[in-house]
């Protein structure tokens, strides 16, 4: 319920008014002519008890309230959401309607409405509510958090934001609002802008098991493993039974490196929510499931039951499976699975191959070798970054372990800061990035760079070299150059087939919407490869450094030289030692670098065969590599 804690307790009442000890409310209480059970006595107590979460005794008390005074709108919407707290919607949404019918200029009411209608889906429905109950109420913080509830189950979190802090703006002790806030901005990727609202929240419900759970994630993805673990934990100490902190235990613990504490975390999720399909997805990606043991007969249990999932989960348990039979090696089963749970991720997403295309095909007129040349010298000198970029699954983040194990060296894994700068700078300016490069003047590259190098030197304080392994940026390229000229790129490459695969295989936490279909994530290779061709041809041999995944399985020693190399390291042997290296690392990858590196990923796509054929034949005329050995 979109603002349940908020709607139900009026500003007036006091919680503290019924002791913790108090004892439960009985309808003789009532009934036995106490005066101090008046209509108002008795919503006040039902308030109180609301807050305490004793909800069977609060309607107890709104009943009673109201059998003594049926005009009461308030007690009527209040026992309204306390019914929609505890799942009856449809006698819910009659009290709510009565309510309204007794006092249809409560603005306090039109957000109790606009709740339930929330909860049961009804999102236009809401939002009307909820700007009926702004017209009656312009300060209504209420109506402003549900509207922002309503963007961000929508995906707007942009825009929720700004109902937020709106809301926040009017209640600045709204700690609902501050949490909800923080996720939003986790929803357009700014940890750093979320960690204050979370920190927050915990301030103002220092008892709140949502509110460490909420902050261990802004921390985890900052990369504060150790921090995120001591917030879960802390949630699951106000909430034992809290499976999403459970689970969120075991990613943090498998962020580090403690895979046998992540499998008992994520096992312990499980018995606490047996439905959740990405719980049994992150079990499946961290060992190696027994063939014939209960964690798999619990998914394929679950899967037998697969129609009355909600889709997310019908999608995360596809994945799991799929990861599973190939353990198995049971290859066409995987492959179905695979299959399945792609087609629904595709089918929740927009995507614009068109124009998805067209930009990156654009990027080499925008980025022309004269404008590389005119402003060769016009960004921020520094050598401190290190970008490695390329295909994810292509060897990224191997490619930054190993230089993350030489002591000159930081791996800050996969940084959004690039990108941010080039959306803040195209909000203030005006001109937007890359359509707008052909027109800034120096200046504004010395400024971007500078800020970059901030941004990310603050990570890693006293660390000459910083590694920023965002895949992605192979599409910021020109960018980098320009911005920073004396800034390393490393260009991950492998096979385009056991890329392409390898990414499909994975459920992804960015949207990446190329990713789900065969044949469009051929052409986003294709398109990807193309821009990559003009790079080369286009940049100093000393800038960029093409690294292929074959090529390090087959000689380690002699590719990781020629890393170190390229990015004026010394040579360091801790470097062949890479899956000792203790550090946080945050992608798909995450297992597979804390172990030697072996050649069974080289040419694993045959094991597919015919089943790839959407894939191959996207993919038809671009170069492929030869596997240096058979696979296993």
């Amino acid at each position: 319920m979109s603002n349940a804690e908020s709607s139900i307790i009026p500003s007036s009442s006091s919680s503290s008014a019924v002791p913790l000890n108090t004892p439960p409310f009985q309808d003789s209480d009532a009934e036995s002519g106490n005066p101090l059970f008046s209509p108002e006595k008795l919503f006040t107590l039902g308030n109180a008890l609301q807050s305490l979460n004793r909800g069977d005794e609060a309607l107890t008390c709104y009943r009673r309230s109201l059998a003594l005074d049926p005009t009461s709108a308030a007690a009527q919407a209040n026992l309204g959401s306390v019914l929609m707290l505890k799942g009856q919607g449809g006698q819910a949404m009659t009290e709510l309607r009565r309510a309204l019918a007794l006092d249809p200029l409560s603005a306090h009411i039109h957000v109790n409405l606009g709740d339930g209608y929330a909860v049961c889906g009804r999102h236009e429905a809401a939002a009307d509510c909820y700007r009926m109950a702004l017209v009656l109420e312009p300060q209504s913080a209420a109506a402003h958090y549900g509207l922002g509830n309503l963007r961000a189950a929508l995906g707007h979190h942009r825009k929720a934001c700004g109902h937020y802090r709106q809301a926040l703006a009017l209640h600045p002790d709204f700690a609902e609002a501050y949490n909800n806030l923080g996720n939003s901005l986790q929803g357009l990727k700014r940890a750093d802008l979320a960690l204050a609202c979370h920190r927050a929240a915990v301030a103002l419900l220092p008892g709140d098991a949502k509110s460490y759970n909420n902050l261990g994630s802004a921390l985890q993805t900052l990369g504060g493993a150790g921090e995120a673990l001591a917030c879960y934990r802390r949630a699951t100490t106000l909430a034992p039974a809290y499976a999403e902190a459970h689970y969120n235990i075991g990613t943090a613990l498998l962020d580090t490196g403690d895979a046998v504490g992540a499998y008992g975390a994520f096992r312990l999720a499980i018995d606490l929510a047996p439905r959740r399909g990405c719980f049994h997805r992150m079990l499946a990606e961290t060992g190696k499931v027994a063939p014939d043991g209960p964690d798999l007969r619990r998914m394929e249990d679950l899967a037998a039951d697969m129609a009355s999932l909600p889709e997310a989960d019908r999608m995360e348990l596809h994945f799991a499976l799929s990861k599973v039979y190939a353990d198995a090696g049971r290859q066409e089963d995987s492959f179905r699975q695979m299959l399945a749970g792609n087609r629904l991720k595709r089918q929740s997403l927009v995507y614009d191959e068109a124009a998805t295309l067209q930009a990156l095909a654009r990027l080499p007129e925008i980025y022309t070798p004269e404008l590389l040349a005119r402003e060769s010298k016009a960004g921020f000198s520094s050598r401190l970054p290190i970008f490695i970029v390329g295909m994810p699954r292509s060897g990224t983040t191997l490619i930054e372990q190993i230089l993350a194990s030489h002591p000159q060296v930081f791996g800050a894994g996969e940084l959004r800061d690039l990108q941010h700068l080039a959306d803040e700078w195209t909000r203030s300016s005006g001109l937007p990035l890359p359509e707008a490069a052909p027109l800034l003047p120096k200046e504004a590259w010395r400024r971007l760079g500078a800020a970059y190098v901030d941004a990310v030197a603050r990570r890693a304080p006293g660390h000459p070299h910083i590694v920023d392994k965002m895949p992605g940026n192979f599409a910021q390229i020109g960018l980098i150059r320009l911005a920073l000229p004396e800034a390393k790129i490393i260009h991950a490459v492998r096979d385009p087939v056991d890329t392409c695969l390898s990414f499909f295989s994975k459920l992804f936490s960015g949207r990446h919407p190329f990713a789900y279909d065969l044949a469009e994530l051929g052409r986003y290779y294709r398109a990807y490869d193309a821009l990559m061709a003009y790079w080369r041809r286009t940049l100093p041999t000393d800038v960029m450094l093409e690294v292929r995944y074959e090529e390090v399985v087959a000689d380690m020693e002699g590719q990781a030289r020629r890393i170190l190399e390229h990015c004026g390291l010394e040579w360091d042997p801790r470097c062949l030692d890479f899956h000792r290296t203790q550090r946080v690392v945050r992608t798909a990858s995450a297992m597979q670098v804390r172990q030697p590196l072996y050649a069974t990923s080289v040419g694993r796509w045959h094991v597919y065969g015919d089943l790839a054929r959407p894939l191959l034949d996207a993919l038809e005329g671009v170069i492929m590599v030869a596997p240096t050995s058979s696979p296993e």
